[in-house]
């Protein structure tokens, strides 16, 4: 587990700070705001369980997702190199990646069909959860980047990962609006 005593160090007063392995980046650095950006997607589906707990299901899928994403977090700090660490690193693996798709599918089995774009609106819960999904394609987005980069690399568990979250979070979403009974749907040009 880990351990910590006190919360500021003062070592990121000059715009750096530390991945898991111990070398420093700049705060702006991609690998930084992918991780950074896990972070906020976890933080975001923190505040959409305020909204489900009523619905200890779901709760319990997305209070696993919430464990996974450190995970993923501590997976992006440490960065895969041919250099022995000393230590295994915590990496996203395919059965977490398989857990999504079969909670996407436990849900999705209840849903009506779409017939059109939905809007992220609705409940609260449905709202937050598209927020989260948003915030989990940009992750997405970020950690592809980081992986095009020269000397960067993204396993592809991670990148599944991401990218089957963002798809979870937008069934969860419509199961959060009455099974897609309430979603709001799109509607092409309506306010022209």
């Amino acid at each position: 587990m880990v351990k910590l005593n006190k919360i500021y160090t003062k070592t990121g007063d000059d715009g750096t700070t530390g991945l898991a392995a111990g070398p420093r980046r700049l705060k702006h650095d991609l690998r930084v705001e992918s991780y950074g950006t896990v972070d906020e997607t976890n933080s975001a589906i923190g505040v959409a369980r305020l909204h489900v707990a009523d619905r200890p299901e779901l709760d319990a899928m997305l209070m696993r997702i919430q464990n996974d994403l450190f995970d993923l977090g501590a997976d992006l700090s440490t960065p895969e190199t041919d250099e022995p660490l000393g230590y295994e690193p915590l990496r996203i693996i395919d059965h977490q990646v398989e857990r999504l798709e079969h909670d996407i599918d436990r849900l999705n089995a209840d849903l009506d069909p779409l017939k059109s774009f939905v809007l992220p609106a609705g409940s609260a819960a449905s709202a937050h959860l598209h927020l989260a999904r948003t915030i989990a394609r940009r992750a997405e987005r970020l950690m592809v980047a980081l992986s095009r980069e020269q000397g960067e690399r993204v396993s592809l568990a991670a990148l599944k990962y991401i990218n089957r979250l963002s798809d979870f979070l937008f069934v969860a979403a419509r199961h959060s609006n009455d099974k897609g009974r309430a979603d709001v749907l799109w509607v092409p040009g309506k306010n022209r």
